[in-house]
């Protein structure tokens, strides 16, 4: 396919189909990279994505769990 550059203030900027971003997955942030002379344009990773991966509650103690609770521990005066 063969589209041209657009002059956007002092930047050049590319229009690319709907279809063509819908089938590499690409939606709002984009990854830019140069691999020679050549310009690779890739979805942006969601942020902290696969960062809860793996997580086991069991072996995840309640920090808050013995810590006393002072409001509890008598009569509110209001």
């Amino acid at each position: 396919m063969r589209t041209t550059l657009r002059k956007i203030g002092n930047s050049r900027g590319v229009l690319i189909p709907a279809a063509l971003l819908a089938e590499c997955g690409i939606q709002d942030e984009i990854e830019l990279r140069l691999e020679g002379t050549r310009l690779i344009i890739e979805p942006a990773p969601t942020t902290r994505a696969g960062w809860f991966d793996g997580y086991r509650a069991e072996d995840d103690p309640d920090a808050w769990a013995d810590l006393p609770v002072e409001a509890d521990s008598g009569d509110w005066q209001w």
